[in-house]
């Protein structure tokens, strides 16, 4: 099922750019999230979701997401590990490489579960390719004001190949 949600609309022309994607429902459910829903109330919905990481351990998302303490004042950030270093895995790559915009509505929707501000997509130096797919999207989703200061959460989004640091967006 998981592969039926990620990937349903990984054929259709234009996916990969801001108006493909959104054509596609793409962006609904984090505009859903931020307008209607508590932080809290997300976390609470993904747990009933049932929803599970794309890792080994498939480990409930929901669950993980409610052991973040949130003290007041204290700075939290989200790390994406694009890194793919187990053998014969391949998704994160397709994804950025298809649907990057799919990555960065998940991210937004973490970082408000989280109460995150700063988050950060780890590539390896092999991907340094999808990098520049990633940062279209991310300048997309910016512009149509989905990520920076215009949207009132300081939320930002930089990418990373290696120990090099990409620019903020």
């Amino acid at each position: 099922m998981g592969r039926k949600l990620l990937l349903e609309h990984d054929n259709k022309p234009g996916i990969q750019g801001l108006e493909g994607y959104r054509a596609n429902g793409g962006y609904r459910s984090v505009e859903k999230a931020l307008k209607t829903m508590s932080p809290d109330a997300l976390v609470e919905e993904v747990k009933k979701s049932g929803l599970r990481g794309r890792g080994g351990a498939g480990f409930p998302t929901g669950l993980k997401w409610s052991f973040m303490a949130k003290p007041p004042g204290v700075p939290r950030y989200l790390v994406v590990n694009a890194d793919e270093s187990e053998p014969g895995t391949f998704k994160d790559r397709y994804l950025m490489e298809r649907i990057p915009h799919i990555l960065i509505e998940g991210m937004i929707t973490s970082s408000f579960a989280l109460g995150a501000n700063t988050s950060y997509i780890y590539i390896r130096g092999e991907y340094f390719y999808v990098s520049r797919i990633l940062e279209r999207a991310i300048e997309e989703a910016r512009a149509a004001g989905w990520l920076g200061k215009k949207t009132g959460r300081g939320f930002y989004v930089y990418d990373a190949m290696g120990t090099k640091t990409g620019r903020a967006f």
